[in-house]
């Protein structure tokens, strides 16, 4: 049965269904299971999706996921995996409802959530709490809809640095759920979001009101596990379709601004699946830290440390005093180091590259001449990493969000002029390459983004004692 552990260690060990409710440990920690599940792949070749995604969730968890998988991907295949040349496949992640890889793990949320409080006896309400507009978006689509009385939603993201596409996608919330745009950035609306479950005055309201504080992010344990189903999918994807042979090692391309999937891509690692290279691109920081053990972020933005930390827990070799240490450290000086040991740990796991705007604007231009495939602009940045690196082994480039989530900036790949009307370059985007938009993302184009001014950083915790929590 797996039971969990702070990777600070100052919190008593829990058992899985009181990892996902309580998301963050007391002492401050996220929540890790105290060792690792394996997962034999060979024994997923013949499921579907869903099946895959039951079978990690099963491998995590010691309370009854049965079903959860299957009532969210039973009428499409979520990620499938898209051969471009030879050693060269997609992993496209964003064929969920809100176009972007997103949807692959907070499909799964509400369901967890609701079945571990089931397992647990508890009748409170859950408030999540999201601190990104592309995870609020998704979780609009996801957890909206297991809104009720036991279940709401509230969604901070950073105003400036949240695209428009995502913005009218946010504003098609339902009233029930709260949109608060947050005049900072990436990293700031993390650590305020974060501070949210340890504030004793919110504490104190949540508690009258019979409500427990969740979220939405990679904080959570229930976010993370789903994610872990993605990477042994396309490994058997790979076996099946005689790409590889059982047992082959793959390399996975991750693009990676802020970190997101690395930790997932790691444990996938760990529970056995035949993983030659995680090649993290974009993150100078994480591909710094690679190199030279140190890890950096005096000069960053938009880092989210999450899978930081459980990374190094894990390099650590579980020590969860030099863990708080390291994570200490890093919130004091906006840094700290690992051993020569531990290096040579990520050496053997991971490749860190940084790839440029203008070399990511060109992969979406050669991708596109070359095999009529496109491709986002973010994940733009991990084709030319895979292009770089020449396929020399059977690579798998993680693509994050439907083409047309980033629709001005591939036709600007593409050498288009851009019309200043989103319906219109939608339909140019059509007409040049043939491929059609999802009708989701048509639907919204119409709303107009959410409008409503920031609220200051400062302004979050009040915000949800007023507008959320004692608002009737």
């Amino acid at each position: 049965m797996p039971n969990y552990i702070s990777t600070r260690g100052a919190s008593a060990i829990v058992d899985s269904a009181s990892a996902v409710l309580d998301c963050y440990a007391a002492d401050g920690g996220l929540y890790v299971p105290e060792q690792l599940p394996k997962l034999d792949y060979a024994d997923m070749l013949g499921l579907d999706y869903a099946a895959r995604v039951d079978r990690a969730l099963r491998a995590f968890f010691d309370f009854d996921v049965g079903g959860i998988a299957d009532k969210v991907f039973e009428d499409f295949d979520p990620a499938p995996t898209v051969k471009i040349d030879d050693n060269a496949f997609f992993l496209e992640l964003w064929h969920g409802k809100s176009c972007s890889s997103k949807d692959m793990a907070l499909s799964v949320l509400p369901g967890l959530i609701e079945r571990a409080k089931a397992a647990k006896g508890e009748t409170y309400k859950t408030l999540i709490i999201s601190s990104s507009g592309e995870l609020g978006a998704a979780a609009v689509q996801h957890i909206e809809n297991a809104q009720g009385k036991d279940i709401r939603l509230c969604v901070f993201y950073p105003h400036g640095a949240t695209s428009e596409l995502v913005r009218r996608e946010l504003s098609a919330a339902k009233s029930e759920t709260a949109v608060v745009g947050v005049s900072a950035d990436g990293d700031k609306v993390r650590a305020e979001v974060k501070a949210c479950h340890f504030d004793s005055g919110l504490t104190a309201a949540l508690k009258e009101n019979n409500i427990k504080l969740s979220a939405a992010d990679g904080a959570n344990i229930a976010v993370i596990a789903p994610q872990t189903a993605y990477f042994f999918s396309a490994y058997c994807d790979l076996v099946n379709s005689d790409e590889i042979k059982l047992g082959a090692k793959i390399d996975f391309v991750l693009p990676s601004d802020d970190l997101g999937g690395v930790i997932a891509g790691y444990y996938a690692y760990k529970m056995g699946l035949p993983i030659n290279k995680l090649v993290t691109v974009s993150s100078r920081e994480f591909a710094d830290f690679i190199n030279s053990g140190v890890f950096d972020i005096t000069a960053a933005t938009d880092v989210c440390l999450y899978d930081i930390e459980r990374l190094i827990f894990d390099l650590s070799g579980n020590d969860t005093a030099l863990t708080a240490s390291r994570m200490n450290g890093l919130a004091d000086k906006g840094r700290f180091s690992v051993t020569e040991g531990e290096v040579n740990v990520l050496h053997n796991v991971f490749a860190g590259d940084v790839i440029d705007g203008e070399d990511a604007q060109n992969a979406i231009e050669y991708m596109f001449d070359e095999y009529g495939y496109l491709v986002d602009a973010c994940t733009a940045y991990a084709c030319a990493s895979a292009n770089a690196r020449e396929f020399v082994r059977p690579t798998v480039v993680v693509s994050v969000a439907d083409p047309y989530m980033t629709a001005a900036e591939v036709m600007t790949a593409l050498g288009e002029r851009l019309p200043s009307d989103q319906v219109k370059l939608f339909d140019n985007m059509e007409e040049l390459t043939a491929c059609a938009p999802p009708e989701r993302l048509k639907s919204i184009l119409t709303l107009k983004p959410n409008a409503t001014p920031p609220v200051p950083p400062s302004d979050i915790i009040p915000y949800l004692i007023e507008q959320v929590i004692n608002k009737k």
